[in-house]
């Protein structure tokens, strides 16, 4: 039996057996649909990144690694870990199913009543918090870098806090902007909100080459950078919203039922949904403790960990979370787990080789895109350690990004809660251990190995929920994979000069090795995938007893 939902452009059956043979019928185009807006999501990340390393290259030439990045990474970090946290962690996760939900089952007149009161309560919690942000930086700056507040750093400090009260209103924007993009993506335009994040970079580039040399202290032209790109970003969504006929008229609306939803949703995924970002705030305030250079250090290995989590884990994210959520709200139970079980395979053929390559060519990369005379030979030493620790965890990172939708789709956040805070007390508990010995790297290490307790933590439970069931031909997959990277893995270490020999060399002569090495690893990987019998439609949406 079929039944035409209002928004919905094709008809969608009204069981979950229908759903299932009617997901089966068709595996080809959901694969291909899916496949279309991973690559288009993928793309714009791809583009956006590219963008941040020319950020971050431009930074590292024009401040290096010192006293005043490291206040400006931290006046940058505290509203960049609470966008996070709220705009695309928790408040995403919570609205888009909800509005998903009200686009199938719902009529225009009551999903634009949403979106208007949403915007309303949204914007008047996020100015209060905004406004508070601004008049507490010097307390939130201590509460962020406490070894500065003990070792008296009160030149940092005070720089620290005077560019967070230019940077904290970035929240307010952001947030707003993540509102936008959440609409857009829940009707299947990713490209605008994938697009966005490349603006952030044009400007912070921008502020560095041709504002910071009009400043007395050139460094705060960052922080102006954040608070323009924050505008630019929000602006730039709002006619594609008029496209589709979702600008909101805002309209606090505490007592809609649907906002009351999204905020019973968005109090235990405020915490559950950005682990991993807490996880690295509390290593920034660990590494205030240590040698000055530190937080750059892990700032750098960050931002390079961060390139393929970006292009593989937050892309399959933002795709799968509406997917399931319609699959869910269709009660498609089959539908939901093979959707699932596609962005699992998705990560295990792409992450694992992105990891072992971070891990392998750590030290060319920082000394490719950073070295300069005041990023120098011991900086890239150092910020090589904590990327190589940060590698380790690349593939439990991807796998919460694809995890974590499966609850939140079907509106359950209280389950990564719980699991949330055991991997956070026990990220805590190996920074203790690891600190010491490793220093700022041992906080990586200890970052990562708290992704893959989160991860298989996440998995256990979707299992036990029976919200996921593994579809055929893992143990095949699992093979080619492995054996593929293996071969990559061997070619790329020995094809490899010694840093010594990288950080000695001309710059253009650094780029043109690592362009080589990464074409050489990823031409091994996937020639071997393919000797080994891996082809296109083992990337497609399986059924029940599909595949081998």
């Amino acid at each position: 039996m079929w039944t035409r939902v209002p928004g919905v452009k094709s008809r969608v059956p009204t069981d979950s057996s229908a759903a299932w043979h009617y997901n089966r019928r068709f595996p080809e185009d959901l694969t291909l649909s899916l496949l279309k807006s991973l690559s288009t999501v993928g793309g714009y990340t791809l583009v956006s990144r590219v963008l941040g390393f020319v950020r971050d290259l431009v930074l590292a030439q024009v401040f290096g690694a010192s006293a005043e990045t490291d206040a400006f990474f931290v006046a940058f970090k505290i509203p960049n870990f609470l966008r996070r946290l709220f705009a695309e962690g928790a408040f995403a996760t919570a609205f888009v199913p909800v509005l998903t939900e009200y686009r199938t089952q719902r009529d225009f007149r009551e999903l634009k009543d949403f979106v208007d009161h949403i915007a309303g309560s949204l914007g008047l919690v996020l100015l209060v918090v905004s406004l508070i942000g601004v008049v507490a930086a010097p307390v939130l700056v201590s509460l962020f870098a406490l070894g500065w507040v003990m070792d008296a750093e009160t030149e940092k400090l005070a720089l620290a806090a005077e560019m967070l009260r230019l940077t904290f209103p970035y929240l307010f924007f952001i947030s707003l902007t993540a509102f936008a993009g959440g609409i857009l993506n829940a009707h299947d335009r990713f490209a605008i909100p994938a697009f966005t994040p490349v603006l952030l970079n044009l400007c912070l580039i921008s502020a560095a080459l041709w504002l910071a040399p009009m400043m007395e202290q050139g460094v705060v032209a960052l922080a102006w950078g954040v608070l323009i790109a924050g505008v630019t970003q929000f602006t730039f969504q709002i006619p594609f919203l008029a496209r589709i006929r979702l600008l909101p008229h805002p309209r606090p609306g505490f007592h809609d039922p649907g906002v009351r939803r999204v905020l019973r949703l968005m109090i235990p995924a405020l915490f559950a949904v950005s682990v991993t970002q807490i996880n690295l705030m509390l290593d920034t305030m660990l590494a205030s403790f240590l040698t000055t250079g530190s937080i750059s250090w892990l700032y750098y290995s960050d931002r390079l960990m961060e390139f393929p989590l970006g292009i593989l884990g937050v892309a399959l994210a933002t795709v799968i979370l509406p997917r399931l959520s319609r699959r869910q709200a269709e009660a498609a139970p089959e539908a939901f787990s093979h959707t699932l079980d596609w962005g699992l395979r998705m990560t295990f053929i792409f992450g694992i080789p992105a990891a072992l390559g971070l891990a392998l060519l750590a030290g060319p990369m920082i000394a490719t895109l950073f070295q300069s005379g005041v990023f120098d030979a011991h900086d890239v030493a150092m910020a090589e350690r904590s990327l190589m620790a940060y590698s380790l965890g690349l593939q439990a990172f991807i796998l919460i990004k694809v995890l974590a939708p499966g609850f939140y789709a079907r509106q359950d956040t209280r389950t990564p809660v719980r699991i949330g805070v055991i991997a956070m007390l026990a990220n805590m508990l190996m920074n203790l251990v690891l600190i010491f010995p490793l220093q700022h790297a041992g906080l990586a290490l200890a970052t990562s190995l708290s992704a893959y307790l989160n991860a298989y933590l996440l998995l256990r439970n979707l299992r036990r929920d029976k919200a996921y069931m593994p579809a055929a031909g893992w143990p095949r997959l699992a093979l080619q994979v492995g054996v593929a990277a293996l071969v990559m893995a061997a070619l790329t270490a020995w094809a490899s000069p010694s840093l010594f020999e990288w950080v000695q060399s001309a710059r253009w002569d650094r780029v043109l090795w690592l362009m080589g090495l990464i074409t050489l690893a990823a031409t091994a990987y996937f020639t071997v995938l393919l000797a080994l019998g891996l082809r296109p439609r083992d990337l497609q949406i399986r059924g029940p007893g599909e595949g081998g």
